[in-house]
């Protein structure tokens, strides 16, 4: 966010045209070494700072850590390496910086580096393209409205680089004053929609207007409304009188203070916010961003700098607010594996093989054509694979609307039971359903039939802070996913969501593509959602999710095989960490060890399902280990057949090609007796052979 710098005065303060230098807080000494030994406990190999569910650097934590060291007047340990990570460590992809650009991350990104006393012009290219709001696709949000929050940091940007206000900036400005409402406030959708506004959205279109050199429209009563989104805690909401998900927030309060500071006013109860921002200070030294969570470097920074602007050196006299609720760990549970959103078209066969191989004992498959999953289960029973399969469906094109804030697709992600009624999607497509009557239909059905909503992504923190905040009350939402397929993460293009870590637990998210699940190996062989529990019924995922007893892995090519985590509380972790040769799919020098090399499946006519099943007679059909993309379709190979021997005898099974499959197929009669297949195949990495053999039984011979 925009902070007061005193290093550098292009500052949030100087931004909104304060004429005075904020007071200095003097910190007691005990609170500031409290607070930066916490601090460095989350400073990591690369040189930055993480999330402490997190064992990598990222921008975000490390732009909370600087901020809180800025504050202090003190710097970083080691701050030349923090800054070397800082400038060559962009937390997403770097198509992001062009397709739905995440600017609040470059803000942060060369903000840190001026707290830092780094140079930043090597920025300045770049931002000189950001000459307009960014392209918002309308199957994410249905008026194609960006993301305000970005669009704001963006031009912020471009101010702290002297590239605004210029005779370019004409698209911001029309984008800014069409967001304006007439009582001075902003919110994502146009004014002209009749909606309210929103207290962080207003804080980013006031910065926005100022780093434009636009003249704001004289609004009298806005500061009488920001004084009354303060709760009688003494923390800050969204809007006066909200009620979906309006809880107290260090994030508000920081946007609301920092308001007020502009129009040199004070909270309505200044001393009762002190001391609720002091009660969020966790006996380790850090603050949670409001009670019932765990503490974390961004939150710490917008207490720090509540703090100041409200003049208040901490006493520590506040009463502790609450911490995340952390249940204990059954005696006799064990550790076990859930895909949710996993494959669920083609093959079930080879559905079944890849549940057993790789250990995966709920396997929540996507959007499956009617009867892929009874037929899936009955495989696995006949096998005695130990898998269960249920739901993991995608209602595409259901979009949910909240005033102001934007009408929202990806918000309608579940996992259910199978066999049981939990609802069915939304009966309109691309119509905007009113949250409340979303929430009270779609996810009404699912919770009564057993099933949990998944939260997938939404890019508006503003919209998602509303939302998953009602969730904590309500549990609209059970879980938030973390992992992503390709090399998303959603905690890091989207790390406010790390406010809710020891909240709602963390998940990885398949949102399976393609037709076979053969060739989604690479996602089902690289990250998994794990449970605690002592059965891996659905009963059991369920006692799991309600306790918090979850969390994600991920070890694959996308992290250089390397072990990455997300959620768990430390218990859970340690409990996990103790019995990972029970789950892991890779070996000590951290390849994958689980990964079958080949699956070889008897086909029969009538097959439901299978990929080149015969009219008549029978086949063989072979699939080899091939690298995979997102779009499930086959890339390099990774083994190849050696030989193909049926009854002992060597048979040459044909190529069949497809840009979404590549499968062997050898087709025989199908004679009567006991009859056996098997193929070497050899992995093209190692040189191993690795023999895979079927056996079966021809039809009767007639009498």
């Amino acid at each position: 966010m925009v902070t007061v710098n005193p290093i550098n005065r292009r500052t949030c303060l100087a931004l909104l045209g304060a004429s005075l230098a904020p007071a200095a807080v003097r910190w007691p000494q005990r609170f500031t070494d409290r607070l930066t030994s916490w601090l460095e406990t989350h400073r990591r190999p690369e040189g930055g700072y993480g999330w402490a569910s997190d064992l990598v650097s990222q921008v975000t934590p490390s732009f909370g850590a600087v901020g809180c060291y800025q504050l202090l007047g003190k710097r970083p340990p080691a701050a030349s390496r923090v800054a070397s990570f800082v400038r060559n460590n962009y937390p997403v992809p770097e198509r992001r910086r062009t397709e739905r650009p995440l600017w609040r991350l470059d803000f942060e990104q060369i903000q840190t580096l001026l707290w830092l006393d780094e140079p930043i012009d090597d920025f300045r290219p770049l931002a000189a393209t950001w000459t307009r709001p960014a392209e918002f696709t309308n199957r994410y949000e249905m008026g194609g409205n960006p993301v305000f929050q970005h669009q704001s940091m963006a031009v912020q940007v471009r101010h702290l680089l002297n590239l605004s206000p210029s005779a370019d900036d004409g698209a911001w400005h029309e984008y800014f004053s069409a967001r304006r409402r007439e009582d001075g406030t902003f919110n994502t959708t146009p004014a002209s929609d009749g909606s309210g506004g929103h207290l962080m959205n207003t804080l980013w279109g006031l910065l926005a207007f100022n780093c434009l050199g636009l003249s704001l429209p004289v609004a009298p009563g806005l500061a009488e409304w920001v004084r009354r989104c303060q709760l009688p805690s003494g923390g800050f909401t969204y809007a006066p009188g909200a009620t979906l998900g309006a809880l107290d927030d260090l994030a508000y309060t920081w946007c609301a203070l920092l308001i007020l500071e502009h129009e040199r006013l004070a909270p309505a109860q200044p001393t009762r916010c002190a001391a609720w921002i002091e009660s969020l200070q966790t006996p380790d030294g850090g603050f949670q961003d409001r009670p019932g969570g765990e503490s974390n470097p961004l939150a710490s920074y917008y207490a720090l700098d509540c703090l100041r602007m409200l003049n208040h050196a901490p006493q520590e006299s506040a009463a502790p607010a609450p911490r995340a609720r952390r249940s204990a760990i059954p005696n006799d549970a064990s550790v076990f594996s859930m895909q949710i959103q996993a494959p669920g078209n083609g093959s079930p066969r080879e559905a079944v093989l890849m549940a057993r191989t790789l250990g995966i004992h709920l396997w929540a498959a996507k959007n499956s054509p009617s009867g892929w999953i009874a037929e899936a289960q009955r495989i696995a029973d006949a096998e005695r694979a130990p898998v269960r399969f249920a739901v993991g469906d995608e209602e595409y094109g259901t979009f949910v609307e909240v005033p102001g804030q934007g009408c929202y697709s990806h918000l309608a992600d579940l996992v259910a039971p199978f066999g049981v009624d939990s609802g069915g999607p939304m009966p309109r497509k691309d119509h905007p359903y009113p949250w409340p009557e979303f929430r009270e239909t779609r996810i009404g059905a699912l919770r009564r039939g057993g099933g949990r909503m998944v939260w997938q992504f939404l890019e508006s923190e503003e919209l998602t802070r509303v939302l998953l905040d009602e969730a904590t009350e309500t549990a609209t939402y059970s879980a938030i996913a973390s992992f992503h397929f390709g090399n998303e993460n959603f905690l890091h293009s989207q790390p406010f969501l790390h406010r809710w870590y020891g909240r709602i637990p963390f998940v990885g998210l398949q949102d399976a593509h393609g037709s076979e699940s053969w060739w989604w190996g690479d996602q089902l062989a690289g990250f998994t959602t794990l449970f605690v529990a002592k059965e891996p019924t659905w009963q059991g995922w369920l006692e799991a999710l309600d306790n918090n007893l979850v969390m994600a892995v991920r070890h694959d090519a996308i992290t250089g095989w390397k072990t990455h985590l997300a959620g768990g509380t430390p218990a859970l972790r340690e409990f996990v960490a103790r019995r990972e040769k029970q789950w892991r799919w890779w070996d000590d020098s951290g390849q994958p060890s689980r990964r079958p090399a080949a699956a070889l499946t008897l086909l029969r006519p009538g097959m439901p399902f299978e990929a080149g099943a015969p009219k008549q007679g029978a086949a063989l059909r072979l699939r080899l280990w091939q690298d995979n993309t997102g779009q499930a379709l086959p890339r390099e190979p990774r083994a190849e057949l050696v030989e193909l021997r049926v009854d002992g005898v060597r048979v040459e099974p044909v190529l069949h090609e497809a840009k979404d499959d590549r499968y062997l197929l050898h087709a025989f009669a199908d004679a009567p007796g006991s009859h056996q297949a098997e193929a070497r195949v050899r992995v093209i990495g190692s040189g191993k052979i690795s023999p895979v053999a079927i056996s079966w039984q021809g039809p009767s011979s007639p009498r």
